[in-house]
């Protein structure tokens, strides 16, 4: 189906951007990878009739480290963060989260701002940054303002985004020493979707402690992500155990038996894969493909 007549905009500052919006404003849509907007168009699902393209707006890609924190523009690719050096070495969980969405185009178009600004229950990376703590820069008629992303989104497709804003910053603030973090889902086998989707950070202290256990299973759950806190005892050797990483599992939210399909779920998968890490003992074995169910 073709998408309803709509004007086009190509704005060359982020400025420019808002102004447009801010002219428009609810007959106004922004397209940043067009992986989520222009399906929506092509079912008349939202029919806008002005369309703000910010692909030709300079700075709102690429990734860097200031200031303790990895810096990534909003409409940098799902492709270029699996790829990124920096990324890979500082925060492996960001490329390994970014290569498991969708297929190659959709990583080659997608966005991370994009992803964000849509809120789809069912994506990566709301869960991957709301563990890791991450904000967003948002700019609009009244200035640049910071978000954290576990208030920036408040339900399925639907953020605290005020009128004429444009999210155009994602700032993850780097671990300290002896701290980790993983992504596990379980995927869609046609789209690569989330049924579940678990992101855990992990720190211990000087002991060999957990100090802070943080994770969010909101990837497929249909609700905004949200960060419990999970403390623990010592690891005493037997990662997931004494920590009680089990009890993120608990966490996640009605349908729980969308967790628990996995074999171990993924919230028990990722906690264990990180804490394995940190203390040198075996990881835990991989998951089970999913039995269908009993009929």
């Amino acid at each position: 189906m073709y998408p309803a007549p709509f004007e086009y905009h190509v704005p060359s500052t982020v400025a420019e951007a808002v102004a447009l919006l801010g002219q428009w404003q609810d007959d106004a849509k922004l397209i940043a990878g067009s992986q989520s907007l222009v399906p929506m168009m092509k079912l008349r699902l939202v029919q806008p009739k002005h369309v703000i393209d910010l692909r030709k707006v300079p700075g709102l890609v690429g990734v860097s480290e200031s200031d303790g924190a990895l810096i990534i523009g909003a409409l940098t690719t799902h492709r270029a963060i699996e790829t990124s050096e920096i990324a890979r070495s500082r925060l492996p969980i960001l490329s390994e989260a970014a290569g498991g969405i969708g297929d190659p185009q959709v990583r080659n178009l997608g966005t991370i701002g994009g992803s964000l600004a849509h809120a789809d229950p069912a994506a990566d990376w709301p869960a991957v940054t709301v563990a890791l703590d991450a904000s967003v820069t948002v700019a609009g008629p009244r200035g640049e303002r910071t978000v954290p992303v576990e208030q920036l989104i408040s339900g399925p497709l639907t953020t605290v985004l005020e009128p004429g804003e444009i999210l155009v910053q994602v700032r993850i603030p780097l671990p300290g020493a002896r701290s980790g973090s993983a992504y596990e889902k379980l995927p869609h086998p046609a789209s690569r979707f989330a049924i579940v989707g678990v992101a855990v950070a992990v720190a211990l202290d000087g002991k060999g402690a957990v100090r802070r256990v943080g994770g969010t299973g909101a990837a497929g759950k249909g609700d905004e992500p949200r960060l419990p806190q999970v403390g623990g005892g010592r690891c005493g050797g037997r990662p997931g155990a004494p920590c009680r990483l089990h009890r993120l599992g608990r966490l996640q939210g009605p349908p729980r038996r969308r967790v628990h399909r996995a074999r171990p779920p993924p919230c028990g998968r990722a906690g264990g894969r990180e804490l394995a890490r940190l203390t040198r003992f075996p990881e835990p074995p991989a998951a089970t493909p999913p039995r269908p169910p009993a009929r």
